[in-house]
């Protein structure tokens, strides 16, 4: 491939250590979903499959574009990875998320993290002063886990529930604690729930397979249940669970990305008066939460359990996560 160019207010970036999402397992299996088919290119893009996948990626600044100079050559940055049209506002506030032909960075196009080097406008580098760059490159996915908490409305004292402990579910679970929040989680799998009791990421972890999670969490909470739940496995027992789990009047915040359509039993939402809502990405949530790791409020050190190279990007890194979830959370690739 062609080294990107820079451009007037565009950022040079080499890139340390880029993330595999779920999202990328869900292209990789089911796709394209993101990804705009070959032939159909996208309109901020231009660009249609093949693209270059990775969206969770830190770097090293090395060259400015005409009209950049807030940032400095040789700064650590993470990327907040949107391919949004520029007549967009994107000030803080904006739902610029929702635009309407908004895709990603290592999904629409526009490079992306398993590659060497990216030029991206400097609206989206966000510097990260002296957070290590692998665990930098986690920023992205702790962001979605943000944006998914602002939108439930919850607050320290409320109790959440968080179905599925893979790396989305465990980073939200870190940050609800960092926020005040008690945090439980059903997960079936032995090593992600040890994860979540050795990372601190959830107070409570439940197996489904080894009783009724709803009926703990109401034990749990005085018969009340949980005051929110957050849908990270995109199972559909998972989602049946939390409206089960959730109190009367509470609030059901899904979070993954579907590659089937579920099958949900809406009479529980009727008649407790759940409110479900749907949340992308994030919008604004990168300072915040870059000051969460900063501060040490959020470490996210333990939830790296892998560091590859490229080359092994498909057997030990797809192929793990598909077959062999149980043993990684978050895997790390060095392009």
């Amino acid at each position: 491939m062609p080294e990107p160019q820079l451009r007037p207010g565009t950022v040079a970036i080499d890139i340390a250590w880029c993330g595999i999402c779920g999202s990328d397992l869900h292209e990789y299996l089911e796709g394209p979903i993101f990804i705009p088919p070959h032939g159909h290119p996208h309109p901020v893009s231009g660009e249609s499959a093949p693209v270059v996948m990775g969206h969770e990626f830190s770097g090293t600044v090395t060259a400015l574009g005409d009209g950049v100079d807030d940032l400095t050559v040789g700064e650590s940055v993470v990327v907040e990875p949107y391919l949004i049209a520029e007549d967009v506002d994107t000030t803080p506030g904006q739902p610029y998320q929702l635009s309407h032909d908004m895709n990603f960075i290592g999904l629409g196009g526009g490079g992306g993290g398993l590659s060497e080097k990216v030029v991206v406008p400097r609206r989206w580098v966000h510097p990260v002063e002296d957070i290590p760059l692998d665990q930098a490159a986690l920023v992205e996915p702790l962001a979605v886990g943000h944006h998914a908490f602002v939108r439930s409305g919850a607050g320290a004292g409320d109790v959440a529930l968080i179905g599925g402990a893979g790396p989305i579910g465990l980073l939200l679970g870190a940050l609800l604690t960092a926020e005040g929040l008690t945090v439980v989680m059903t997960e079936v799998s032995a090593a992600r729930k040890a994860k979540a009791v050795e990372t601190g990421a959830a107070a409570h972890v439940l197996d489904p397979t080894e009783g009724d999670v709803a009926a703990r969490v109401r034990e749990l909470t005085g018969g009340r249940g949980a005051d929110v739940g957050f849908e990270c496995s995109s199972v559909d027992a998972v989602l049946d669970t939390l409206l089960d789990a959730v109190r009367p009047g509470g609030v059901v915040v899904n979070v993954s990305i579907w590659g089937h359509q579920p099958v949900v039993d809406l009479q529980k939402l009727v008649l407790k008066e759940i409110d479900l809502r749907g949340t992308i990405a994030y919008a604004g949530d990168h300072p915040a939460t870059i000051e969460l790791v900063r501060s040490g409020q959020v470490d996210l050190a333990p939830f790296i359990t892998a560091h590859i190279d490229l080359a092994d990007l498909v057997e030990q890194g797809f192929e793990t996560l598909v077959h062999r979830n149980d043993t990684q959370v978050k895997i790390l690739v060095r392009p």
